[in-house]
C-alpha cells in the first residue's frame, strides 16, 4: 500500500528533523534509533502498535516550547505522553509522529498549605503528589488504580477519576490551573491557585481534551486535609443485580461514602488469589468506605448496614484495623493486574446513571452469552463508572475483533441508558468510531471548531477522539 504523501515526506526528512531537535534540547533528550523507539510503540492498549518517527523527553517548559516550534514548522504530528498507562490508545503514535514525553519533568515547584494547593510538573506520578504533602497532613484526592505509575499529564488529558472520587470529584474538580504549550510553541497560563482565577475560563476545556489542544507541562492542584479516620465495609451478595440495587439505594438515601467499589465473582477470585485480602466467596462484592470522626464513621456505617440488610447480603464485614483496611484496598487496587494473570482482556470505561446499574449488569451478562466471551466486572459503582473486563484470547484469530464488537455494544448500552462512552480513560482510538453514537453532527462540529482554534494544522495527537471520516477534510486542508 502506498504511503500518504505527507507521511512519506516527513519520514524521508527524519535525519533533518532529528538534528534540529537535538540542537534545541538537552543531551540525550532525543531518541530515534529503531530499536529504542519501539519501546513507545503503544500504551496500555497493546492491541495496536506503531513505532514513532522519534521520541523527545524535554526537561522544562522552555524545551517543550522550543521543540513544538520546530515540529510545527516542519509540520510533524506530535503525540503527548505522560507515563503511557492509557487504556484507550491515547498515546498511540503514528509512523510520522514524534512522541513528546514529559517523564523527566517531575519536580514539585511550589507548595502552599495555607491556601491548599501544590504546583507540580506534569510528569510527576499521581501517588507521588500525595507523597510530597502527606507529612503535613494533606493529600491529593483523585486516585486512579494506576496511581503508582500514571502521570498528572495523563490524568489531566483524560480527566481521570478513581475509587475515592465519589466524594472528592475527578481531576477537573481538583485542578486549579495549568501551564500549557500550544503547537506553535506559545506558553499559556490558564487558571491559577485562586478558586476564581481572572480571565476567560478555559480550564474546563483543557481538562479532558486528550492532548488535542496543547501540551500541559505544569499543574496547580488542590490538596485536602487528611480526614480524621476512614473505615471500609465489605458487603457480599448472591447476584450482581442485587449489589447494583444496593448501590442505588445507598446513593438515593443521601449517604455519601468516600468510595463504593464493585467486583463480581471472577474478579473477586482473581484478586483474592493475588492479594489474599480475605474476600468472601460470593457472586458480587461491594467495598464501601466512609470517613470522618469515629462517631461520624459509626453513624454512616450504621445507615449503610441498614440499607444493605434490605438486600439480604451474604456477608457484612467492617474493617477493624488499619491492616484489614489496607488488605481490602490492596485487593481492589490489584484488580487489573490480577485479571491479567488469568487472561488477555479489554478494559472498558462507560459511565451510567447509578439507578441503571441493575439493568446494565443484567444486559452485560446476557451479551456475554451472546458473544461467547466471559466478562469480569470491577468499577467505581458510586458514580456509575463501569469497568467491564472482556476476556479473550489474543492468539486466537478473530477473538480481538469479537471482543471489540462486544465492547462497542456495552458502550452503546451505556449511552442509551443516559450515560456516556467514557468516565476517565478517554476516547483515544478505542472509542473514536462510537462518538457519533453519543453526539449529533452539530455537537461534534462544535468540538472540532475548538480543535481548529487551538491547533489549526491538526498536528496534535493525530487520529484520536474523532471519527476519521469526520476529520478527513480538516486534516487534508491543514
Amino acid at each position: 500500500m502506498q504511503m500518504p504523501e505527507p507521511e512519506a515526506r516527513i519520514l524521508s526528512r527524519k535525519a533533518e528533523i532529528v538534528a534540529r531537535l537535538e540542537a534545541a534540547l538537552s543531551p540525550g533528550a532525543v531518541i530515534h534509533a529503531e530499536e529504542e523507539v519501539r519501546v513507545y510503540e503503544c500504551d496500555a492498549l497493546t492491541a495496536y502498535r506503531c513505532p514513532p518517527l522519534a521520541v523527545i523527553l524535554p526537561s522544562s517548559t522552555a524545551e517543550v516550547a522550543a521543540a513544538l516550534r520546530i515540529l510545527h514548522e516542519e509540520r510533524v504530528p506530535v503525540v503527548p505522553r505522560g507515563s503511557g498507562t492509557s487504556l484507550a490508545g491515547g498515546a498511540l503514535p503514528t509512523a510520522d509522529s514524534v512522541i513528546l514525553g514529559v517523564a523527566r519533568m517531575n519536580r514539585v515547584l511550589e507548595t502552599d498549605y495555607a491556601n491548599r494547593f501544590v504546583r507540580v510538573e506534569t510528569g510527576r506520578t499521581n501517588l507521588s503528589v500525595t507523597g510530597a504533602v502527606e507529612a503535613e497532613g494533606f493529600f491529593y484526592a483523585p486516585d486512579p488504580s494506576s496511581q503508582l505509575a500514571c502521570a498528572i499529564a495523563g490524568n489531566i488529558a483524560m480527566n481521570s477519576g478513581g475509587a475515592h472520587c465519589l466524594k472528592y470529584g475527578v481531576t477537573t474538580n481538583n485542578l486549579l490551573g495549568v501551564t500549557m504549550v500550544t503547537m506553535e510553541g506559545e506558553v499559556l497560563e490558564i487558571g491559577g491557585p485562586a478558586l476564581d482565577a481572572p480571565g476567560l475560563d478555559l480550564l474546563g476545556v483543557i481538562c479532558g481534551s486528550e492532548g488535542q489542544l496543547g501540551v500541559v507541562t505544569e499543574a496547580t492542584l488542590r490538596i485536602l486535609a487528611k480526614p480524621e479516620g476512614a473505615r471500609p465495609i465489605l458487603l457480599g451478595f448472591d447476584a450482581n443485580e442485587v449489589a447494583g440495587a444496593c448501590v442505588s439505594d445507598i446513593i438515593r438515601a443521601g449517604v455519601l461514602p468516600v468510595a463504593i467499589e464493585f467486583m463480581d465473582r471472577p474478579c473477586i477470585r482473581a484478586c483474592e488469589d493475588f492479594a489474599h485480602a480475605g474476600y468472601p466467596d460470593v457472586e458480587a462484592l461491594l467495598i464501601v468506605e466512609v470517613e470522618g470522626s469515629e462517631a461520624e464513621i459509626d453513624d454512616q456505617l450504621a445507615k449503610i448496614r441498614e440499607i444493605a440488610a434490605r438486600h439480604s447480603p451474604r456477608e457484612m464485614r467492617e474493617s477493624r484495623s488499619a491492616e484489614e483496611s489496607a488488605a481490602i484496598w490492596k485487593g481492589r487496587k490489584a484488580a487489573f493486574g490480577a485479571m491479567g494473570q488469568i487472561n488477555d482482556y479489554m478494559c472498558l470505561d462507560g459511565t451510567i446513571p447509578v439507578s441503571a446499574l441493575p439493568l446494565v449488569l443484567r444486559r452485560i451478562s446476557e451479551m456475554s452469552k451472546e458473544f461467547g466471551l466471559d466478562v469480569a466486572n470491577v468499577f467505581h459503582a458510586g458514580d456509575g463508572n463501569m469497568h467491564p473486563l472482556i476476556l479473550f484470547d489474543a492468539n486466537k484469530p478473530g477473538d480481538l475483533e469479537l471482543c471489540e464488537a462486544f465492547g462497542a455494544e456495552i458502550l452503546k448500552l451505556c449511552v442509551e441508558v443516559g450515560g456516556c462512552l467514557t468516565g476517565e480513560h478517554g476516547v483515544g482510538v478505542e472509542k473514536r468510531d462510537l462518538m457519533e453514537h453519543q453526539y449529533a453532527a452539530a455537537d461534534l462540529e462544535a468540538q472540532l471548531r475548538v480543535k481548529d482554534a487551538f491547533d489549526p494544522r491538526w498536528l496534535l495527537n493525530p487520529a484520536k477522539v474523532f471519527p476519521l471520516h469526520v476529520t478527513a477534510g480538516r486534516r487534508m486542508a491543514a
